[in-house]
């Protein structure tokens, strides 16, 4: 009974750091492409319209189902999105704090403050679907460590377990299929041994079962398709548009969403260094803790082999070193909290066990000498990830110093950072409600169709009675600007067209500067005339 009250203490305590800074996250601008996608991607499935083929989805099929049913019970709105956000970031940080359980609530409490801190703030709380992989990737360890642990005594309670892990293993890979390597080599050493061939079928069973719906996006969007959108075009088209210098410049951000969000920073009273010098010390330190957790779980199995704590840290650190390639492909602050949230969140566990031969310390000196050392460490390394950006929202909960704006129409809000766009959008919306008729088709592209880095998607989630008239919902460079690409076609099928020009100042060292085919703007000036322009950031275009 003591144990399991220590354990809801400390979970309590984790939903109280989430507590603070909420209010702040919910009313704080999302990143307007990627939370425009993931509302608008739920609304277009619930009208019908499958991924990979009436919209480009560059991860699997799940997180925008689990979305849809969400939106289905709760409504489309921007709320229930975030509260899917919430709940994912949730289950990273529980499922860190459980695994971290095997050494102590204490360790377990700073490991899940930790894997909160660093997660949280890049995104704010959209709900993308490698969160929700990683959330579902780190109960499926738990649960086939908890297989492993009770196969001696209770047998048939382990294989449920195992099917469960399967399950989750399943469902997180219908999330985000790139997980695949991570989940089977932390899976594999989770039950490898005298229990393997007893867990083998049972997980097996969970996964395949987990992997199911599969069969039906491939049965309806068909498997060439599929294999474009999930395959080819985040690997082989999309990669030289997105990808930054590795290392990352210490002197320099690369990303521009990074510089951009840089200025917006509140200051910070104790020393630290620039923010690309920040930047590059986590890049190394997300590939040095990885390898240290695995190396050091190798080391321990071998010392102790019947020992569970060694087997769930060489499982933890096999799933880290899986994750390693998530901040490689974009080295950006976003990127690497996705890659190093668990990562880093083990680091005073790996603490702990050097610790371990220390005999002058006691039990509980060693998980708080661990946990507030890593704590102090990544405050002094890294303190405008690890830290700044968590207060900033929780200052924001308590109304200081608020940096976005409500944008409200059709019953539906959105927030942004500038209160410019805010004033533009108020005058372009009605104009868009007035000119088009439900069923009418909408575009929302950069100004120039050439360059398509970015976009401004949550537009059309304030229209779901007008069809997005591009299969480039997401624009990403390319793939949507990619000589052959379908955006001609689809801006001569639409019948308003929006053009934005507030992101024409991307500029990434990468093939985002490339120019594309100019057929789509050709097909603009051929058939369609510029209607108004807002603010100088917006222009809407109607049919000649």
């Amino acid at each position: 009974m003591r144990g399991h009250r220590g354990t809801i203490v400390g979970l309590l305590v984790l939903l109280a750091l989430f507590l603070l800074p909420l209010r702040g996250l919910l009313r704080s601008q999302g990143p307007p492409m990627e939370e425009g996608f993931m509302l608008t991607f739920p609304q277009r499935v619930l009208r019908g319209e499958l991924p990979n083929v009436d919209f480009l989805h560059l991860y699997g099929p799940g997180s925008v189902w689990v979305l849809a049913g969400f939106f289905k019970v709760f409504g489309d709105a921007l709320a229930t999105e975030r509260a899917v956000g919430l709940l994912q970031m949730m289950g990273v940080v529980s499922g860190v704090f459980m695994l971290a359980r095997h050494w102590g609530r204490t360790l377990a409490t700073f490991a899940g403050f930790i894997a909160l801190i660093i997660i949280v703030p890049p995104l704010g709380l959209v709900a993308l679907a490698w969160v929700g992989a990683v959330g579902l990737g780190v109960w499926a360890l738990w649960f086939g460590l908890e297989a492993r642990r009770l196969l001696p005594h209770d047998p048939a309670k382990a294989r449920r377990r195992a099917v469960v892990s399967g399950l989750l293993a399943g469902i997180a890979l219908l999330y985000r299929p790139d997980l695949v390597l991570a989940l089977t080599g932390a899976l594999v050493v989770a039950v490898w041994g005298a229990c393997e061939a007893r867990l083998r079928r049972p997980l097996l069973v969970g996964t395949a079962v987990g992997l199911a719906p599969y069969v039906v996006h491939f049965a309806t969007a068909g498997f060439g398709a599929a294999f474009r959108g999930m395959v080819l075009d985040p690997v082989i088209y999309l990669r030289g548009g997105r990808r930054l210098p590795i290392p990352p410049n210490p002197y320099h951000l690369d990303g521009f969403l990074q510089r951009s969000g840089d200025l917006f920073q509140s200051s910070w009273p104790l020393p630290d260094m620039p923010t690309a010098t920040e930047l590059t010390v986590w890049f190394f330190l997300l590939i040095a803790v990885a390898a240290l957790l695995l190396f050091l779980g190798l080391h321990l199995v071998r010392r102790e082999p019947a020992s569970f704590r060694a087997r769930a840290l060489l499982v933890v650190g096999v799933f880290c070193i899986g994750l390693v390639p998530q901040g490689v492909q974009r080295t950006d602050s976003a990127h690497f909290a996705w890659a190093s949230c668990v990562t880093l969140g083990f680091l005073p566990v790996a603490v702990y066990e050097l610790l371990g031969r220390r005999r002058w310390l006691g039990l509980r000196a060693r998980q708080l000498t661990a946990g507030l050392a890593i704590v102090v460490l990544l405050v002094l390394l890294i303190p405008h990830f690890f830290g700044r950006s968590y207060l900033d929202y929780t200052y924001q909960t308590f109304g200081a110093r608020r940096l976005s704006f409500q944008v409200h129409y059709n019953g539906r809000t959105f927030y942004y950072g500038r209160r410019d766009v805010q004033a533009a959008l108020r005058k372009l919306f009605p104009d868009i409600t007035r000119l088009t008729k439900p069923g009418e088709r909408l575009l929302v592209g950069p100004s120039d169709l050439r360059k398509t880095p970015y976009s401004e998607a949550f537009i059309y989630y304030f229209f779901p009675e007008l069809r997005p008239g591009t299969y480039y919902i997401e624009m990403d460079p390319g793939v949507a600007n990619r000589e052959g690409s379908r955006l001609a076609d689809d801006v001569a099928s639409s019948d308003v067209i929006v053009l934005s020009s507030v992101w024409d100042r991307w500029d990434e060292p990468n093939d985002s500067r490339k120019v594309g085919s100019d057929r789509p703007n050709q097909v603009l000036h051929r058939l369609f005339k510029l209607h108004r322009t807002y603010g100088g950031l917006y222009q809407l275009w109607v049919r000649k």
